[in-house]
């Protein structure tokens, strides 16, 4: 997705676009804008357009009315976006909705930003990736620590997260989503909280050595390749582990920077010149070399090896169990939400008898 843009219809001098994320020069056209106008009078059954083709892009749309007043949330996507990976409308109406009530207020710039996020990591099809916005964004962070300490009601979460960490005007619903179609929680109904939700499975990342051993042309490949496992010894003998979920060098280089991410991608396929390097991270000499210097990276005589891979890893919370013990004795969790979580851990070892219940992405 490129863009999310909300559009105004003035009834006495039509569309008037109100907002966009990412802030561009400019808007689309007003022509664009007037024929999703006119094909949603024409077509007032349908709530959303699929494609509507406009220059370099195509565009979806959602009417909302609010306080008597039509808008639009209109969102852009390349051509080249896949059709059949668009966010689902009951999701997103209920986006456009909460978006646009929040025109008018100081909470539009924050609104925007969170709603094209959501968006985003909605219509993500790299599992890699899409795990790895657990621990970009401040928001789904928060949410997955206060979920590492056991069963929480809807409720209690919100009021945590307004609270104690000073998240407004939220959506727990919308929040969960991409927790849930992660596999990530379960979202269930006990008698007397009504509706709780569970961490199932958690997330985390490791660094490791690559899969495979980098190509080479026969009459290099003795030279190199004795130099390449020379390194990975050198590396490996002095290495420590992650100390704890988040490591700090890892988020700051490789998670809050995409470019690197696809760099070491790229690399785990085969080895690359400084020059092609150079290029997945858009000619950005200084961060190459950061890269470089944390040893993610080995370059020799102009080649460039993945040395210190990232993965992350999805695996059940067991650690919870003894959280559950400790808050159920504290009278902080009722005896059905105690049994339920345990029941939900449990099940999840009975469908993996006797394996390593962790998964590397």
């Amino acid at each position: 997705m490129e863009r999310v843009i909300v559009v105004h219809w003035n009834k006495n001098t039509g569309p008037e676009p109100i907002i966009q994320y990412p802030p561009k020069d400019g808007f689309p056209s007003t022509d664009l804008f007037v024929k999703l106008w006119t094909i949603h009078e024409l077509n007032k059954e349908r709530s959303m357009l699929e494609y509507v083709p406009e220059g370099e892009n195509w565009y979806i749309s959602v009417p909302q009315k609010f306080s008597g007043e039509l808008y639009f949330l209109v969102l852009a996507y390349g051509k080249n976006h896949n059709l059949e990976n668009i966010i689902d409308f009951d999701i997103l109406s209920t986006m456009a909705g909460n978006l646009i009530k929040s025109i008018n207020t100081d909470k539009i710039t924050r609104s925007i930003f969170e709603t094209f996020n959501l968006i985003k990591d909605y219509t993500k099809l790299d599992q890699e990736e899409n795990l790895m916005t657990y621990f970009q964004d401040k928001l789904k962070i928060t949410i997955l620590q206060i979920l590492r300490n056991g069963v929480i009601s809807k409720l209690e979460l919100a009021k945590i997260l307004t609270e104690e960490y000073s998240f407004s005007t939220l959506n727990i619903d919308l929040l969960l989503t991409t927790f849930i179609r992660d596999n990530l929680i379960i979202k269930k109904t006990v008698p007397g909280s009504r509706e709780c939700y569970f961490l199932v499975k958690d997330v985390s990342f490791i660094q490791i050595p690559p899969k495979k051993n980098p190509d080479y042309s026969d009459d290099q490949r003795e030279e190199y390749l004795k130099l390449y496992k020379n390194q990975i010894i050198k590396i490996y003998n002095d290495f420590g582990s992650v100390s704890e979920i988040e490591n700090k060098t890892i988020i700051n280089i490789m998670v809050n920077n995409h470019d690197i991410f696809l760099l070491l991608k790229a690399l785990r396929k085969k080895v690359l010149n400084v020059a092609e390097c150079l290029s997945i991270l858009n000619n950005d000499e200084d961060l190459f070399y950061e890269v470089l210097e944390n040893t993610f990276i080995y370059e020799s005589k102009g080649l460039v090896y993945l040395i210190l891979d990232v993965r992350f890893v999805s695996f059940t919370p067991f650690y919870i169990v003894k959280k559950l013990i400790e808050r159920y004795n504290n009278e902080e969790i009722s005896l059905d939400q105690y049994l339920t979580h345990l029941e939900l851990l449990f099940k999840q070892y009975v469908e993996k008898p006797g394996t390593i219940d962790y998964e590397i992405i």
